[in-house]
């Protein structure tokens, strides 16, 4: 049975930060989706369609690395794609207090669904697809924070 990981998010706009965790995740499962997850309560500043494109460009020479969206809880969609890994990273002490609570959830309410942290690397811990969505909003330069193909 392949390994698979999920890596869930919102991904509005993936940024090269995102990159670097599938990537370093990549040796540890036989597959990874980066998966945008689609929250009708929220306001996103790209499309589903253009953010999915992004993410397809990016990893377009990787076969490992699909891509896909769900809505609803991401331990259904696991489920469903017979995922028995979510692959999160952590940027600061903030992020594991935040993620270790919905990892325990998940391994809950998704049949012992695990979750797998990385620890962010020191040159992208500062970045967000939030302060990236600020930056953009504000008219300012983004292009350090998101890979080539994230054409803003």
């Amino acid at each position: 049975m392949a390994q698979i990981a999920v890596f869930p998010g919102s991904f509005d706009p993936i940024t090269v930060g995102h990159v670097d965790l599938v990537r370093r995740a990549l040796p540890l499962f036989d597959k990874v989706i980066v998966a945008v997850g689609v929250n009708t309560q929220k306001q996103s500043l790209f499309t589903l369609d253009q953010r999915l494109d992004w993410i397809n460009a990016v990893f377009a020479e990787e076969p490992r690395v699909e891509v896909g969206y769900f809505e609803n809880l991401t331990a259904d969609f696991c489920r469903k794609i017979d995922a028995k890994y979510l692959l999160r990273g952590l940027r600061n002490a903030s992020d594991f207090d935040y993620e270790k609570t919905i990892s325990q959830l998940n391994f809950i309410i998704g049949d012992e669904l695990e979750t797998i942290f990385l620890i962010s690397q020191p040159a992208f811990s500062h970045i967000s697809s939030t302060i990236v969505r600020e930056i953009i909003k504000g008219g300012g330069d983004a292009s350090p924070f998101v890979p080539p193909q994230v054409n803003i």
